[in-house]
């Protein structure tokens, strides 16, 4: 993917612009979440797809790394979506699925019913995973608080450790991304898939070893959202050519 735009020709949003985002989008113009989620996962396999697994999924292998919220979720998509493309596919919980929220429980039923395997962190390092291709990091999105602890910290190291490349929805788990604090765990990736506009914490140079390559995927959010007094931010048709733009 040639890269159109430089992240300094596009806007860029805080935490909090990106939770008004997802509010103004739910409840002024109707756009649930589960259909976001699904723009999201597409758009993550679509690019795991032809970024890591040479166009074509078939007999690939991929570990989904699902936290229980909305980043989770986009992974759990991720994880059909490959799954129905040929890809060997292994997903890997933060948590029991009674612990998830409503929308990525949902995804999670979806490939319960599909008899895909899941298995929670805890078991992690006694699963046995043989040339794995890639690992989707799925763990936290932008509703981190602080540093990474218990299962997800553990995930996180794991990631790191395989020696396998590692694409990244949203932001790298472990980095605020707000401030663009690198927490330890934080992940390593490979490449950074970001949702709707860039964040500001995958603009500072310190997370720049962390990101990877970035890239920035269309969730469709309606241009006039971005114009309301709330968030007051121009934005043109940026993804006119595609649905994935590289923007590092």
């Amino acid at each position: 993917m040639n890269i159109p735009f430089s992240i300094n020709e596009i806007p860029y949003l805080s935490t909090d612009q990106m939770i008004e985002v997802d509010r103004v989008m739910i409840e002024d113009f109707q756009i649930e979440l589960i259909q976001m989620m699904e723009n999201a996962g597409r758009n993550l396999a679509h690019l795991a797809r032809v970024r890591f697994l040479d166009g074509d999924p078939r007999h690939k292998s991929v570990v989904i790394l699902a936290g229980t919220g909305g980043n989770g979720g986009g992974a759990l998509v991720c994880a059909r979506r490959l799954a129905n493309w040929g890809a060997s596919v292994n997903i890997i919980l933060t948590k029991a699925s009674d612990k998830f929220t409503p929308i990525p429980s949902h995804q999670l039923d979806i490939l319960r019913r599909m008899d895909m395997p899941f298995s929670e962190a805890q078991a992690l390092h006694d699963i046995k995973f043989s040339n794995q291709d890639l690992i989707i990091d799925g763990i936290i999105g932008y509703s981190l608080k602080g540093a990474p602890r218990g299962t997800a910290a553990d995930m996180i190291r794991w990631a790191n450790a395989q020696g396998t490349p590692i694409l990244a929805l949203d932001a790298p788990s472990g980095i605020d991304t707000t401030t663009g604090t690198v927490f330890t765990p934080s992940i390593k990736a490979s490449a950074t898939m970001t949702l709707a506009l860039p964040k500001a914490g995958l603009v500072s140079d310190e997370v720049g070893n962390r990101i990877g390559e970035l890239y920035l995927a269309d969730i469709s959010v309606p241009p006039q959202l971005y114009a309301q007094p709330a968030l007051d931010i121009e934005v043109g048709p940026i993804f006119a050519t595609s649905d994935i733009i590289r923007l590092r």
